[in-house]
């Protein structure tokens, strides 16, 4: 018999990954970006002209190879992409002492 166990929803959490928020931000923004790219029938080269960045390091990017790459450099590929980026700070919930960060796409 195996035992199955439920995922947090976030991998890097379930694999005690350091930093699997940060991590698991990275994983969604990255998501978008390629999406985007694909969307547009964009090649990797022509992307990482628009982007500023060399093609390898946007192939890791795209490959989930982004650790290198901060948060903000992703934000602002997606600004390059001709997306807007919303960033909202309010109070955590109560049931949370710590507050997270969560990406959401409208």
């Amino acid at each position: 018999m195996i035992d199955i166990e439920e995922s947090s929803g976030n991998v890097y959490e379930d694999l005690q990954t350091p930093d699997a928020g940060a991590m698991y931000v990275k994983a969604r923004l990255a998501s978008k970006i390629s999406d985007i790219i694909r969307h547009r029938h964009l090649t990797q080269q022509q992307a990482a002209e628009i982007l500023g960045i060399p093609q390898p390091k946007l192939s890791g990017l795209l490959r989930g190879q982004f650790r290198g790459i901060s948060e903000a450099k992703m934000i602002e590929c997606l600004n390059l992409l001709g997306r807007d980026v919303e960033i909202v700070v309010r109070k955590a919930r109560r049931s949370h002492p710590q507050g997270h960060t969560e990406v959401v796409f409208a």
